[in-house]
């Protein structure tokens, strides 16, 4: 089986599944829920640079899922329209967590040179240094703009198409290339100093 015919089946497997859950089969709902939450968790958990937050907003997701299964209609494959729930809700998220910053720069700035200052005496091994070179990236990720942060996550850690992210974040494939350009450049900005070494 091709990846494309094996896409198609899940997607019809999904399809024919949220449409019982559109006629209120809550067992079909509970299989979606099973097929897609670590998907969902992930993709949110990255999105929002908090691996803490994600099991309740992607709770949240399959709660609006459940609500909007009554005016489900396919237009595009079933992991769009989830994805846009998923969207539309961490876009929300950042909206109310840049409102209530908990922290002041100032003092998260001083707590990771502490950080910094505090591991310069332990001798850097292989795993130390992958595990700050993964923290930099999530860092770098994280700082990017929405769309631009949305678009890296979803090609790079979901393989989705263009065409789907495309439907996803609401625009057109080429606007979607743009996105993903200036992201890589302001990565490879960021990142600048681990990709020296």
């Amino acid at each position: 089986m091709t990846e494309t015919s094996s896409h198609d089946s899940d997607d019809a497997i999904d399809v024919a599944l949220m449409l019982r859950v559109k006629e209120g089969d809550h067992a079909a709902f509970q299989q979606l829920v099973e097929r897609h939450q670590d998907m969902i968790i992930g993709t949110v958990a990255k999105m929002l640079g908090n691996a803490s937050d994600a099991p309740d907003i992607a709770q949240q997701v399959f709660l609006r899922l459940w609500k909007s299964a009554k005016r489900y209609k396919r237009k595009a494959k079933f992991t769009t329209f989830l994805f846009t729930i998923t969207r539309n809700l961490v876009f929300n998220e950042s909206k109310k967590r840049s409102r209530r910053k908990t922290h002041s720069l100032e003092e998260r700035e001083d707590e990771s040179f502490q950080q910094f200052a505090d591991d310069a005496s332990k001798s850097p091994d292989a795993e130390t240094l992958q595990s700050e070179l993964q923290d930099a990236v999530d860092k770098a990720i994280n700082a990017l703009p929405e769309k631009q942060r949305l678009a890296v996550i979803l090609r790079r850690y979901e393989n989705m198409p263009y065409e789907e992210i495309a439907d996803v974040i609401d625009c057109s494939v080429s606007a979607v290339k743009s996105h993903l350009f200036r992201a890589r450049t302001e990565l490879r900005t960021s990142l600048e100093s681990y990709l020296e070494e």
